[in-house]
């Protein structure tokens, strides 16, 4: 049966409306590429229990006193530099460390989207490792919502990577569609730029301003993992202020 539906891009988290959020049915897609939502999806996948976003690092140790047990890791970074009690949220560094806890992750730019995307009617946490699979949910689902595509960016600024990882997220959404999709013009450019690079995934994060930083401080791995398509089949949802793994293939 075809449709039509919206997907609208926009390009850093300061331009997030709460009001329009909550007029009509939109579904938010949060996209951190490096690192947040890389390291969600990798955390889940590790078997952390839960992921909770927080807004900054006080809030990220003020959640970790209110949870009643001591299973949780608490993790961030403040304009990617590491905070004094927090680990650094590196996935490849968590992953040994995050099985069966909570991991409270706070971050500049990705966590703060998340946050305050809650009032859409569904927000999902997406990156390359599972943009197909979250690409597959909403075509199963969600067929007359309003798509809003959210690249995080960096600290108000345009960022390479999340704007690449919209256009795979995008390209995953109209392969194979019975639907027809109006695409607002960040959308389109997203796209058209993920298209003409399809198989640069590694060489365009390595080349954006964050990644130049990862490669500046020896984070190559946490680079390479980031730029692993569709290696995960996870599609993590923001309910309640919390993030759980659920796998594609078991959803009913």
């Amino acid at each position: 049966m075809e449709y039509i539906q919206n997907i609208h891009l926009l390009l850093k988290k300061e331009e997030i409306d709460v009001e329009k959020l909550q007029e009509g049915e939109k579904v938010a897609v949060i996209l951190d590429v490096l690192l947040a939502t890389t390291t969600i999806i990798s955390a889940l996948h590790e078997g952390a229990c839960q992921v909770i976003p927080v807004m900054d690092p006080l809030d990220a140790l003020v959640k970790s006193q209110e949870l009643d047990h001591g299973d949780f890791v608490v993790a961030g970074e403040l304009k990617a530099k590491p905070v004094d009690d927090l680990m650094y949220p590196s996935p490849t560094l968590l992953s040994k460390l995050v099985r069966g806890k909570t991991l409270i992750l706070s971050t500049t730019n990705g966590t703060v989207a998340l946050r305050n995307s809650a009032a859409a009617k569904r927000v999902y946490i997406a990156s390359l490792l599972n943009n197909p699979s979250v690409a597959e949910k909403i075509k199963k689902y969600h067929k007359t919502e309003t798509i809003l595509i959210v690249c995080s960016g960096n600290s108000g600024e345009f960022s390479l990577e999340d704007f690449y990882g919209a256009g795979h997220l995008i390209d995953c959404l109209i392969a194979g569609s019975q639907g027809t999709f109006i695409l607002n013009d960040a959308a389109k450019a997203a796209n058209a730029l993920y298209r003409t690079n399809s198989e640069n995934a590694f060489n365009i994060l390595k080349s954006s301003y964050v990644g130049q930083l990862f490669d500046k401080h020896s984070l190559i791995a946490d680079l390479e993992l980031a730029a692993q398509k569709g290696s995960l089949d996870l599609v993590p949802e923001l309910v309640d202020g919390r993030i759980e793994a659920e796998l594609k293939r078991q959803e009913s």
